[in-house]
């Protein structure tokens, strides 16, 4: 997470300078310790040697900065997503691999550091632009294999694409949703291929 992204996340200054990234990055370890919600922009311009006023001239707020992270840690998820997506010939089998990729890369990044959680928890409670804009990319991911499933054969035609995508979408939306997946930790072992194989049933020809 060193390398910080600005798409959708509201941000001052030059896009690709280099204190934006370097906050980030402190701001990223110093959450990582003291938690999202405890800290201020004084306590973080303090730990990493920033005035207050230096650091508002790239971040508008201390949820811009939050945003920031999300939106980063974000990224790697769908970049695994992606990756294991592209793995597969299929649609079927791209599903399948959508499904479980979600999963384990959520769990990874938003529980293995419960400090950071704190972040994707607020993202997800106050509707984040970076939350949204991830959540549209993973539609759109969902879309383009369920297109692409129906040129081959391989899924139906008759009910409408976008219904289809919302459908599919809500089932995995607990394991895309942190405040839902922290409810959900009994059933992430099996919940990937169980879902995933109802679903390939659902859209049989």
């Amino acid at each position: 997470m060193s390398k910080a992204v600005t798409n959708s996340v509201s941000a001052r200054g030059p896009a690709d300078h280099e204190v934006r990234d370097q906050i980030v990055v402190a701001a990223t370890e110093h959450f990582s310790r003291y938690g999202y919600e405890k800290t201020t922009v004084s306590d973080l311009a303090k730990a990493i040697g920033f005035s207050k006023a230096y650091i508002y001239k790239f971040f508008e707020s201390k949820q811009a900065i939050g945003e920031m992270i999300c939106a980063n840690c974000l990224r790697q998820i769908e970049a695994e997503v992606r990756a294991a997506v592209d793995e597969a010939d299929r649609p079927p089998e791209k599903l399948r691999r959508m499904f479980k990729a979600i999963v384990e890369a959520s769990l990874r990044l938003f529980f293995q550091d419960r400090k950071l959680y704190e972040i994707a928890a607020s993202a997800a409670t106050e509707r984040w632009q970076a939350a949204l804009a991830y959540e549209e990319r993973i539609r759109k991911l969902l879309q383009d294999i369920l297109q692409e499933g129906r040129q081959t054969g391989d899924f139906e035609r008759k009910t409408p694409l976008d219904e289809t995508v919302m459908a599919i979408y809500l089932v995995m939306r607990p394991y895309l949703n942190p405040l839902l997946l922290q409810h959900s930790f009994d059933y992430t072992d099996e919940a990937p291929a169980q879902l995933s194989g109802l679903v390939l049933r659902s859209l049989s020809p």
